[in-house]
């Protein structure tokens, strides 16, 4: 998998675009900047419009061309990231606490997945924000993106379980219209999390 994410990357196209996901962008208005994670978030296109606004972010990809891409992105923009080459396996999360984590279309195995957002929820500071959109199961037979494994993508009922020990404030299936990049392009079914951590 490491190997056809750095493939993907190594183009010289951005492969979801420069711009931001359109829920993220959205949620980060009615949000005070503060310490930001986004993790496996590839080109950066997330990361960059969130250091934009003045968060300071961090984020991580197992993809070294990933890195190399988001760290062009946001040269180009302006801004500074802190962008690790690391798994989700290897990553440190205990050692921080985040204002702000963004899952944007991030798609494991079940067992990596629940390992994932377990380790966000944890890492997350009381009152901080999480926030995901992903793939819905039944994105499975459209050609707008995603993975091919019924099995790597989403149902609510697994996401209110994942994330059962923080408040969740939004959880809902959407329909949209994707356009981001030649890789997300098309009608969609996705799920947007808006969650916050207890005080």
């Amino acid at each position: 998998m490491k190997d056809f994410w750095e493939k993907r990357y190594a183009a010289e196209e951005y492969a979801y675009g420069k711009a931001p996901n359109t829920f993220l962008r959205a949620e980060l208005e009615d949000l005070e900047p503060g310490h930001a994670l986004f993790p496996a978030e590839g080109e950066g296109r997330n990361a960059v419009y969130a250091a934009q606004l003045g968060w300071s972010v961090e984020a991580f990809d197992y993809s070294s061309a990933a890195k190399h891409k988001a760290l062009r992105l946001a040269k180009a923009s302006q801004v500074n990231l802190q962008y690790q080459v690391a798994s989700i396996e290897s990553f440190l999360f205990e050692r921080k606490q985040y204002d702000l984590i963004a899952l944007f279309f991030v798609h494991l195995p079940p067992t990596l997945r629940q390992q994932l957002h377990a380790a966000c929820a944890s890492a997350l500071r009381p009152g901080g924000t999480l926030l995901l959109e992903a793939f819905h199961k039944e994105q499975l037979p459209l050609q707008s993106g995603g993975p091919k494994q019924e099995a790597m993508l989403f149902g609510l009922e697994e996401l209110e379980a994942d994330f059962a020990s923080l408040s969740l404030d939004q959880i809902s299936r959407q329909r949209v219209i994707l356009e981001e990049g030649p890789y997300h392009h098309g009608p969609a079914e996705t799920i947007r999390i808006r969650a916050t951590k207890h005080q």
